[in-house]
């Protein structure tokens, strides 16, 4: 992979400051990224090919391999059975992604949590 230039990298920057949903596409991703990054970890720790963990799932090791190059979008039942699998832990945290204020809000009847 080429090695990025300082103006270039200067223009990503700038690039992300200016479009705030580019940013947080990117932000995204770059999380996917890192949990991908972290399953391929685990396995390899755990000295298990591919191959072998589709066994230990149930599924084809292109299967796994996909999940491994973010092919696909891993459900959270299947990533806890993943890790569960390989002897590994999971924590997930729910967080706003940004600060708001929850406000209630009546609708036929029923009391419902939005945004404000």
């Amino acid at each position: 992979m080429a090695k990025l230039t300082t103006g270039t990298m200067r223009w990503v920057d700038e690039q992300l400051a200016e479009d705030p949903k580019l940013r947080a596409r990117v932000e995204r991703r770059m999380q996917e990224l890192k949990l991908e990054e972290d399953l391929v970890a685990l396995r390899q720790a755990r000295h298990l090919t591919q191959a072998q963990v589709g066994r230990l799932l149930g599924v084809s090791q292109p299967v796994v391999a996909r999940w491994e190059a973010g092919g696909a979008n891993l459900e959270l039942r299947t990533l806890v059975r993943w890790v569960t699998a390989l002897g590994g832990s999971l924590d997930v945290t729910v967080k706003p992604a940004r600060a708001t204020k929850v406000v209630g809000i009546r609708t036929a009847g029923r009391r419902t949590l939005q945004p404000a």
